[in-house]
């Protein structure tokens, strides 16, 4: 189950209580899962603690969004993580269900 707060996109700032990783799905999944303003925003926050795992993980996806595939799996590698999926909105899914199940 993906928290509620991640799908609440209709507000202009990450619902309160997100961690910066989720915070980053959020502006991702705002974006549209393509480049541009939201996409800058959640590249922010994950610039912020690289070097752990949901901050890389997420990391990987931006880059995977952005069409950089060697940064992407280097950001996966790093973290030591694959891709879980054949898309980038099921990959966007997979990693909301597994933060969220951190909480």
């Amino acid at each position: 189950m993906i928290d509620p707060r991640l799908l609440d996109l209709e507000r202009r700032d990450p619902p309160p209580g997100l961690n910066p990783p989720m915070q980053a799905l959020w502006w991702l999944k705002k974006g549209g899962l393509k480049m541009g303003a939201e996409w800058n925003e959640a590249h922010r926050l994950l610039q912020l603690e690289e070097g752990m795992h949901d901050y890389d993980w997420v990391h990987a996806l931006a880059h995977w969004i952005e069409a950089d595939f060697g940064n992407s799996d280097y950001w996966y590698r790093r973290c030591g993580e694959r891709r879980a999926t054949a898309s980038v909105s099921a990959e966007w899914e997979h990693m909301a269900e597994a933060l969220t199940a951190k909480l």
